[in-house]
């Protein structure tokens, strides 16, 4: 990438991103961290991965769940959390989290309340209301979020050793993440309704005048219906508020990092607003292929970014 402020630059260089312009965002913008932060969020992200998708599977199978498995899968969750506080590790990669956690300063509680989320979506078929949402949102976006963030503000403490981030990482991570997270939902609408999962709260279905079964039939149809652009134009709504958030703690948190943490936040914010200006709610398709860019695409709002950063 030629600029004419290349010294800014010099960090970026090293990814090779024709490799990964598929992979989670999150994973894209943390390939802009050295080797040893790159590799912890890795661990991290890897060891939520394991519980969420613990979850999403086994219900996306479309295999009722009974009151016994549940109850089991919940207990699963529960231990793995808890072995992973109290210093025991249950397994090999459990006891390479807990080291990660323990160079990085990383604390216990987003794996808590993620478990939280997870084992609230085992036992619910969705969400009563978009309250109730926002609190599984906590677990299942800001969490993951928030280790993402502390990940970003761990800095070198000048005697060898690390040092925590210098700002309250949730409330950092907050905007961002469920901005991120609303425009997944709208962008996997088409996908999730055909895995059978549903991350629609109830009181904003009920207002579009749309029940589970229809919101399923509307992933199926061939266009639009008026009653889905009604149920997306409040999303969208919400999506747009949060961004604004979003960039105004990003604009007051970026200082505080150093100039690979700070791009790889500008990168996500970018990228999650590439997808959101794709979706228009009045006139626009729900579908994978409307709302997905392509690689090319997504290359060169990668390339947009890094080239018009600079570092604060």
């Amino acid at each position: 990438m030629e600029h004419s402020d290349s010294k800014y630059l010099d960090f970026a260089r090293k990814p090779d991103f024709k490799q990964i312009l598929t992979n989670p965002i999150l994973d894209i913008a943390a390939r802009f961290w050295e080797n040893d932060r790159y590799e912890a969020f890795k661990v991290c992200y890897r060891s939520m991965r394991v519980i969420d998708d613990l979850v999403d599977e086994r219900k996306a199978s479309g295999v009722k769940i009974s009151d016994r498995d549940r109850e089991l899968m919940s207990q699963t969750i529960r231990n793995w959390v808890e072995s992973f506080i109290e210093g025991k590790p249950s397994d090999v990669f459990q006891a390479q989290l807990l080291d990660t956690a323990r160079k990085f300063l990383i604390p216990p509680w987003p794996w808590q309340r993620l478990a939280r989320a997870m084992i609230y979506d085992l036992n619910h078929d969705g969400f009563a209301t978009f309250m109730t949402f926002l609190r599984y949102a906590e677990g299942a976006a800001v969490a993951p979020a928030s280790v993402f963030m502390h990940l970003c503000g761990v800095n070198d403490g000048g005697d060898g050793s690390l040092r925590g981030p210098r700002f309250d990482v949730r409330r950092a991570a907050r905007p961002l993440a469920l901005f991120s997270y609303l425009v997944h939902i709208m962008r996997d609408f088409e996908k999730d309704q055909k895995a059978g999962l549903n991350y629609f709260a109830d009181d904003l279905m009920t207002r579009s005048r749309l029940s589970h079964d229809g919101l399923r039939r509307e992933a199926q149809a061939a266009s639009t219906s008026p009653e889905l652009r009604i149920l997306m134009r409040q999303y969208h709504r919400a999506a747009r508020y949060y961004r604004g958030k979003a960039r105004d703690t990003l604009d007051s948190v970026i200082p505080e990092l150093a100039p690979a943490c700070q791009l790889s936040l500008e990168i996500i914010y970018s990228l999650y607003s590439q997808i959101f200006h794709r979706i228009e709610p009045e006139n626009g398709e729900f579908t994978a292929r409307a709302l997905n860019p392509t690689v090319d695409e997504v290359q060169e709002q990668i390339y947009q970014t890094v080239t018009s950063f600079r570092p604060t």
